[in-house]
């Protein structure tokens, strides 16, 4: 077999490459879900006394519940139940957690054959199950919110205001491209265009971040007070939620500026961490054009995930998420 891959042609190699990538991402797939029907009960009865029953097209092993008499696999009831071409899927998984740079639901669609929608609803299913484990922040604990464009992908206000102006106002900010078509000016430094994305890191390398929908003092406190232990020492800016937080809940609390000499309290306190997780962040974000705002957080955990998270866990977490 060797020998005769010797003369194949530049394009039967790449067909072949194809197929042995998709034939690897198939049995990997298959692997997940023979392991999770191993373990599961029946998802209709709840009964563990059941018999195999044959595979499924795919080759995944079924089950036949001698209760109710119903079949199901290891995947009968997920998120991912009634894909048809879970090797595709099971690629554009390992593409968001393993590429050095993930690609476009474009690139996706032309590498592997399939349509952009397709590739989306896929990205979507998979965004929605990467929520951050959240382990609570202790001793030096750093926190800050950087700032991302809000961006309206997929919005119809403009097609609506175009074809209705008189039941549809028209849209409070230019669509992106116009900017530069007509030279009118985006607003510089923070507006409600900016929108928060609040962060904590601890020395033990424990990270947190959320979208915020504002800057108030009660949201804040919302989303601090569940994650920071009540013993840690608080390292912030001086902006005054903070100072306020720290106060409230009894924290010490090491306010940093950003002129010389100010950056640093002691040599040990200091937001350098949080700041570099914002950079990281923020280049991550970068070549999806800015993702649509209802987005974001999905985005933020994608962000977390890709850097704690192998791809088998990652499926098996799928098929532990209910069908919505």
């Amino acid at each position: 077999m060797l020998k005769g891959l010797r003369g194949l042609t530049p394009d039967q190699a790449v067909t072949l490459l194809q197929s042995v990538q998709e034939m690897a991402a198939n049995n990997d797939a298959r692997t997940a879900i023979d392991t999770q029907g191993r373990e599961a009960c029946c998802p209709h009865c709840r009964s563990p006394n059941r018999q195999k029953w044959g595979r499924t097209r795919t080759g995944a092993q079924c089950y036949r519940c001698n209760q109710c008499g119903t079949t199901f696999n290891g995947r009968t009831g997920s998120s991912i139940a009634h894909l048809q071409r879970l090797d595709l899927f099971y690629r554009v998984l390992e593409d968001m957690l393993t590429a050095a740079t993930p690609g476009s639901v474009r690139q996706l669609a032309r590498r592997f054959g399939i349509s952009k929608d397709t590739a989306w609803r896929w990205r979507k299913i998979i965004l929605l199950v990467l929520s951050q484990s959240i382990t609570p922040l202790s001793r030096i604990v750093e926190v800050d919110e950087t700032f991302v464009k809000e961006s309206r992908k997929g919005s119809r206000e403009w097609v609506r205001h175009e074809r209705d102006p008189a039941n549809n106002p028209k849209p409070p900010r230019l669509r992106w491209y116009e900017y530069k078509l007509t030279g009118a000016l985006q607003k510089r430094g923070l507006s409600r265009w900016q929108l928060p994305v609040l962060t904590a890191v601890d020395r033990a390398g424990n990270r947190y971040a959320e979208h915020l929908p504002d800057r108030r003092e009660q949201t804040i406190n919302n989303s601090l007070l569940p994650i920071i232990c009540p013993d840690a020492a608080l390292c912030s800016d001086g902006f005054p939620a903070y100072s306020k937080f720290a106060k409230a809940t009894g924290l010490s609390h090491f306010v940093l500026g950003t002129k010389p000499g100010t950056r640093k309290i002691q040599q040990s306190f200091h937001i350098q961490n949080v700041n570099a997780l914002h950079s990281r962040l923020k280049a991550f974000l970068r070549p999806f054009k800015g993702p649509a705002k209802k987005y974001l957080g999905g985005y933020v955990d994608w962000y977390f995930a890709r850097e704690n998270t192998e791809v088998d866990c990652a499926l098996s977490r799928l098929l532990d998420y209910a069908k919505p």
